[in-house]
């Protein structure tokens, strides 16, 4: 078992890492990629081996998504969706219901996790660590994409603007999240010169969902959370508009990265990705749940470009995505 990472401000992420296959390292161009995987095309990506003996083919395909809220939740709203991906890969798919986001690195990491939606904050970890090749998010049909940070609050809490927090309890969700801590957390130490410890007492939730809940039965004066998960709790009544009250909102991040593991075959790495780009949304179960958001079909990106910006927040926080 192997330490993952340590993350800003003294804030550490330890994941255990089991490693499947040879971890020997190779003479070739990573960046910033673990000494397991090659990227000689340059887009911050780990390659495919070269050698078919190392690439899977498995009979069943796991499949999870980020755990922002219960999972239960999610297995009914992906079922539509990975039914279709039985269809065009010809193989049984399993949803993997992970628990937390370091849970899920580490199951792609050590070969048990083939499919994945990995959060903003966690994309960048399971690229370089687990060998994640991501190339779609979830957009609106206009093509428009993405969510914001917001820092909520209850009603009568006190606490009316980001100054007010000084001295009082922050929600974050996990260090991986981007919304959840690096992003809330950069922001705070640049514009408002508020630091965690010094200046506020931080605390972790797990989830978005947590946090919202915790802010909204007033357990938490304050948190920062995705508002994508917010519209999609407020539309099922979860919890009410009433109950909450946002005091910063922040520039448009993007959302969840869909994609593969690297060391899978190129064919069905295609297979797959056809999958995403021909589903049919209307009347299925993804777009019942996920239109809450405005969200309704699946968009090509790349990892190279969409993720600028959570790099560079990664860079000002001191993060490192070293893989020990």
């Amino acid at each position: 078992m192997k330490n993952l990472i340590t993350l800003m401000s003294g804030a550490a992420l330890a994941v255990g890492m089991s490693l499947t296959g040879p971890a020997a390292a190779q003479d070739c161009p990573r960046g910033d990629l673990d000494k397991r995987f090659c990227d000689v095309d340059g887009d911050l990506l780990a390659d495919t081996p070269t050698d078919p003996a190392e690439q899977l083919d498995p009979d069943t395909l796991i499949f999870a998504y980020t755990p922002v809220e219960d999972p239960a939740v999610y297995k009914t709203a992906w079922a539509d969706f990975l039914t279709h991906l039985e269809k065009e890969t010809g193989k049984k798919v399993v949803f993997f219901p992970v628990q937390n986001n370091a849970a899920q690195i580490e199951a792609m990491r050590s070969g048990r996790l083939h499919i994945a939606g990995f959060n903003t904050g966690s994309n960048p970890l399971a690229v370089n660590c687990a060998g994640f090749n991501p190339f779609t998010i979830m957009a609106g049909e206009d093509g428009s994409f993405g969510y914001e940070m917001e820092i909520l609050t209850y009603p009568g809490s006190g606490i009316e603007k980001v100054e007010d927090i000084k001295g009082k309890q922050l929600a974050f969700t996990s260090p991986t999240s981007n919304s959840g801590f690096k992003a809330p957390s950069a922001i705070l130490k640049s514009d408002f010169d508020l630091l965690p410890d010094r200046d506020f007492e931080p605390v972790y939730s797990g989830k978005h969902d947590n946090s919202i809940l915790g802010v909204a039965n007033k357990d938490y004066p304050a948190a920062s959370i995705a508002n994508s998960v917010l519209a999609r709790m407020l539309e099922r009544n979860v919890v009410t508009e009433d109950q909450l009250v946002s005091i910063y909102k922040s520039q448009t991040f993007p959302t969840t990265g869909y994609g593969v593991v690297y060391n899978l075959k190129p064919e069905l790495k295609e297979k797959i990705r056809n999958a995403f780009f021909n589903f049919e949304w209307e009347g299925s179960s993804l777009k019942e749940e996920f239109e809450k958001n405005g969200e309704g079909q699946f968009l090509e990106m790349n990892y190279k470009d969409f993720w600028d910006v959570i790099r560079k927040i990664d860079a000002a926080n001191g993060v490192s995505y070293a893989c020990e």
